[in-house]
């Protein structure tokens, strides 16, 4: 009787230790940033995430629009940009994907008198269509900013 009700215990223990890999809120997970060196005249630099949803509330449908918010974190520019489309390969549950965003369409980059290269990490966050805002991250690798 001792050695049921402790097994019994532990097992309970361990099945309320279970975390859900898909919560209500987004998780996003930095992947890559590419190009790593940039300018002014740059056409476009990339960021890929991971991230899994529970409702897979993402993208733009109708009249909702889930964003992506990007700091700057070497002059605090802050932007936010709308999400990428993703309805035609979504899942409506447990949504799991790498999204990749433009960040050169992000006004967050600016160029002080005179030539330098500035070396460039930025915050992000997304939100879904309930306004849930997801863990924010730091992007792994610099960005080098090239100005004339």
């Amino acid at each position: 009787m001792r050695y049921s009700l402790l097994i019994t215990m532990i097992i309970l223990f361990f099945a309320g230790c279970k975390k859900d890999k898909y919560t209500t809120a987004p998780q996003i997970s930095y992947k890559s940033v590419s190009p790593t060196v940039v300018d002014q005249n740059s056409q476009s630099l990339t960021l890929t995430i991971d991230i899994t949803d529970a409702e897979g509330d993402l993208g733009i449908t109708g009249s909702d629009t889930a964003f992506i918010y990007i700091k700057n974190l070497l002059n605090g520019a802050f932007d936010s940009l709308r999400f990428p489309d993703l309805q035609a390969g979504i899942a409506k549950n447990n949504f799991k994907a790498d999204v990749e965003i433009d960040l050169s369409r992000a006004r967050v980059f600016s160029c002080t008198p005179g030539p330098h290269t500035d070396t460039l990490f930025f915050e992000i966050y997304v939100t879904d269509f309930a306004k849930n805002k997801s863990n924010v991250i730091i992007t792994g690798d610099a960005v080098y900013f090239k100005c004339p």
